[in-house]
């Protein structure tokens, strides 16, 4: 997203999280900016039950923090260290000092959010299917089309059985079970536990 040299100018750190280490909570005060330097982080609601409502996976250089900075409000989600991850992180305050400085950096933003409801908006609308195949057919097919969670060398889905199933609220096993269906009609290829797709897309 923003220059990592513009951050620094403006007082940013790097900071280096253990894979599992919660970045920040749902519902704490937003006070940081944070941009993926390497590495990945979930972003969720975490249920009382235990669920987790996996919002997005978020990879080197996105960003994360800014909605509760823009709108003066909390944190929406938590946000989790997938991996071991380097993030630098800037100020809640010196942010909207760069954005006042820089405002065409708010178109940047503006972009960000907009392709952030489609996403949204687009998965209200499938999961309103009660079919796994349907819900999961288009998911995988959304993330190809736009070069998300897919390998560009191997085709491989870069994501698990349990993160597909917290993206769209299905069981585990109806993830397993609907991957296995559909691996049979020729839409996906399994090895080893690892799903792929077909060389010309799904």
């Amino acid at each position: 997203m923003l220059d990592i040299n513009l951050l620094l100018e403006k007082g940013a750190a790097f900071r280096d999280v253990a894979s599992g280490e919660v970045i920040f909570n749902e519902g704490a005060t937003a006070s940081f900016y944070y941009q993926i330097v390497s590495g990945r982080v979930r972003w969720s609601n975490l249920l009382d039950n235990g669920k987790e409502v996996l919002h997005g996976i978020l990879e080197a250089g996105e960003s994360f923090g800014e909605f509760g900075i823009f709108d003066g409000d909390t944190y929406a989600a938590t946000t989790i260290a997938d991996t071991p991850c380097k993030l630098i992180r800037l100020r809640a305050e010196s942010f909207l000092d760069l954005m006042n400085e820089r405002p065409e950096l708010l178109f940047q933003f503006n972009k960000l959010f907009t392709e952030r409801l489609r996403y949204h908006y687009f998965l209200t609308n499938i999961l309103s299917s009660n079919s796994p195949e349907y819900i999961l057919e288009k998911l995988i097919d959304y993330f190809n089309r736009k070069g998300k969670h897919i390998c560009k060398e191997c085709n491989r889905l870069m994501l698990t059985r349990q993160e597909l199933a917290n993206i769209t609220g299905l069981r585990v096993e109806t993830v397993i079970r609907t991957i296995k269906n559909m691996e049979r009609e020729s839409k996906l290829d399994v090895v080893r536990g690892k799903v792929f797709l077909p060389s010309d897309g799904i």
